[in-house]
């Protein structure tokens, strides 16, 4: 009885369509990231205030909104 292997490593290609794919993902949430701290902190105190978010809290939410922590 023959037997065959199926099972194959992925190609170069598919290990650089990988990586490519990684980059890009962590390169999104890291302009999530800086796209709310920026906004967050342009706000006045005033405003930030009403949002019910303390000037402290900017660093924690913009992370939760770009990594989900």
């Amino acid at each position: 009885m023959a037997y065959t292997n199926t099972n194959t490593a992925p190609t170069l290609n598919q290990r650089f369509a990988g990586m490519r794919a990684q980059i890009a993902e962590a390169a999104a949430k890291r302009r999530v990231y800086r796209t709310t701290l920026t906004e967050l902190s342009a706000l006045s105190n005033r405003e930030l205030a009403d949002l019910g978010i303390a000037r402290s809290m900017i660093k924690g939410i913009a992370i939760e909104a770009a990594y989900g922590k």
